[in-house]
Order: C-alpha cells, then structure tokens, then sequence
C-alpha cells in the first residue's frame, strides 16, 4: 500500500536526539531556544515560542494577544477542529464564514458579508490548508479596515509563501504544528512566530504556569512546554524543510500532469503563492468510489475534512451558513504526495484515478 503519509527521521535527528539524551537535559532548555532562534529567523520575524503541540500554540497565540470571554473570531468551518478549539479555549467564540471552493481557504467575500451584519468581530483567524497560503492581501486589508486582529494558522504550511513572503511572518501572530504527518515534525510539538515582543512574551508566560522567574507567576498558564528531545528532532527537520518542500512540490507536480485527462479538479495554485503540499487534495462528485477503487489498487488516501467544524456536535449550537465548505467536504479526497513517494509510486496513483474513469 503507498501509504498517505511516511515520517522521516534521519541519522542525522537521531544523533541529535542521542546527545540530547546523553546530556540528561531533556526538558525545555537550551535546545528548544535554539530551535526557536532558528524557526524564527527561517520565517523572517522577530520572536518564535515553542510549545506542545499545534493546538497549544494556537490557544497560547490567542492568549498572547489579549483574546478571551467576550470576543469573537472568524475563521473557517473547513479545517481540523483545532482552529475552532482554540478560539473557545481562550475563552472566545469562533464564527464561521465560507471558503473559495477552489483553493478550499477563507473567503474574503464572506468575511465581509459577516463584518457587514455584525459590529462585534475582534479578529480573523485565516487557515492555511492543505500547504496553501490564504489571501493574505485581501484579509490583511479587511482587518485594517476594521481594527481586527489577524491569526495564521499554519499547521499545514511551513515554508509556504504569499508574495514571496513566508507564512508565519504575514499576520499578528502564526502558529505551527510539527506532528508526524506534517512538512516537518518533532513527533509533537507546536510554535508560534510574531513580531510583536509582548505578544510573544505573554505566550511565553502562558506556556509556563505565567511564570516569569523560578517561582514567581504573575498569572495562571499551562504547562505547554515544547521537551528538547522534540527540539532536537525539530531543528534537524528544519535543516531539510527545503530538500523535503522541493520534493513535495515535485511529486504534486507530476501528479497533475498525469491527471490533467481526468473529471477530478485539482489542486490550484494562484500565481502569487507558493503550494508546499501537506496534502494534494482533488475532489470529484464520487469521492467514496474513487476512494474504494484507489484502495483496491494499493493506494491509501485521505478525506480531510469530512465534516465541517459547524457539523461537530460541539459546535451544533452556532448557526452557520456555508454551502461551498459542506461542499467541499463531501468530495475531497487527498493522494499521496509526501516526500517517499516515488516516480513508480506516482505511476500507479495516477494510473488508478484514470482507470476509475475510464471504466465509467
């Protein structure tokens, strides 16, 4: 079966990892700033907070910027339930516009349409899905205009860019997670980038018990701490992140050029974004045939999301509009694109897709 996803670890992150033992400082310390300074500089800002995971990171951002009970924000209801989770955690209320349904990410339009009706929204926050960079030109003029905040979360888009800029580096505040299946991993973990100092410093505090000194602590916090072991693993994934995006931007490449025949659409790729492909995501109107065959022919696939966040139980008391998000998530099927997959791996991938449609 060509798997979905294959983390990597290599000799040289084992090594690290292995000194990191040998040293016997296996909690926060001086590898995890190291990976910070390094995270930071690579995404061209001022301040980088490692943490957990990618959730811990997007609840501490919130908290680092001020938001709580009584605040608001939109984002999307296509995405992992970790977006919207967030938003509650730090005492705040998501609300939900719909996406482009061709690059599956926020739309502006209906972030508008919602600041039309509403007066009481107090930040975006924007996906980065799938590997894409959001509109950041048009999101970043609406908050100006309406003295919001603006929140990346760029779980699934390291080493993106918009504009030739890096994600991570075009908002208030951005948050990344490095689980297995992501661009790069620590096994888990999570960081957040800004370059704004307090917004980074109070993050900093909440992902230690508030902590500012030994034992001094000026306000309750978790302890969302990132382990240098996760560091280790982290700073030798961050050397590679180019070699592994130029791999993935290869496979996705050739993937649709074989496709180009098909009914399936595609993932698109606006002229002024770099993709990094987390996922190459194709939708088709028989997405659970298309699924069983692929299986059927040994390859694994992926629906991400198959269920907007307004669906979730959890979520059932928000009342929620977005046709082209429910959309989406009755047709999108991922394929394999990581970076193990190779040239005969693609032959058989595409090959499967064209043969479904050829025996329609």
């Amino acid at each position: 079966m060509i798997s979905i996803a294959d983390p990597e670890i290599s000799e040289d992150e084992f090594d690290r990892v292995q000194a990191v033992l040998e040293s016997g400082m296996l909690a926060d310390g001086p590898e995890v700033r190291a990976f910070e300074e390094e995270f930071a500089s690579y995404c061209d800002v001022d301040y980088a907070v490692a943490t957990s995971n990618g959730t811990t990171a997007l609840h501490a951002a919130m908290e680092g910027l001020g938001l709580g009970s009584g605040d608001t924000v939109i984002t999307t209801p296509f995405s992992f339930i970790a977006s919207a989770n967030a938003i509650r955690l730090c005492g705040a209320e998501p609300v939900f516009a719909d996406i482009d349904p061709q690059t599956y990410l926020l739309d502006p339009d209906s972030v508008r349409d919602i600041l039309a009706d509403r007066d009481d929204i107090d930040a975006i926050l924007a996906v980065h899905l799938y590997g894409l960079a959001a509109d950041m030109d048009e999101l970043a003029a609406i908050t100006e205009e309406n003295d919001l905040l603006l929140i990346e979360d760029a779980a699934q888009a390291h080493g993106a860019e918009y504009q030739g800029t890096r994600v991570g580096s075009l908002g208030d505040v951005a948050c990344f997670s490095f689980y297995p299946t992501k661009n790069m991993t620590t096994g888990e973990g999570g960081m957040i980038t800004t370059n704004r100092e307090g917004v980074a410093e109070r993050a900093k505090r909440f992902i230690n018990h508030g902590r500012t000194d030994s034992y001094q602590h000026v306000e309750v916090g978790h302890n969302f701490r990132m382990t240098s072991i996760a560091a280790a693993i982290g700073r030798g994934q961050l050397l590679r992140l180019p070699d592994l995006t130029k791999s993935r931007r290869q496979n996705a490449s050739r993937i649709t050029d074989r496709l180009q025949e098909t009914p399936v659409q595609v993932p698109y790729e606006p002229e002024n974004r770099k993709h990094v492909y987390h996922q190459y995501t194709i939708r088709t109107e028989d997405r659970d045939g298309l699924k069983e065959h692929l299986s059927d022919a040994g390859v694994g696939t992926g629906i991400y999301y198959p269920k907007c966040i307004h669906r979730q139980q959890a979520y059932a008391d928000i009342d929620t509009r977005a046709p082209e998000g429910e959309s989406a998530a009755a047709e999108v099927l991922s394929l394999p694109v990581h970076p193990n997959v190779t040239e005969a791996d693609i032959d058989i991938i595409t090959k499967a897709v064209r043969d479904f449609y050829s025996n329609d």
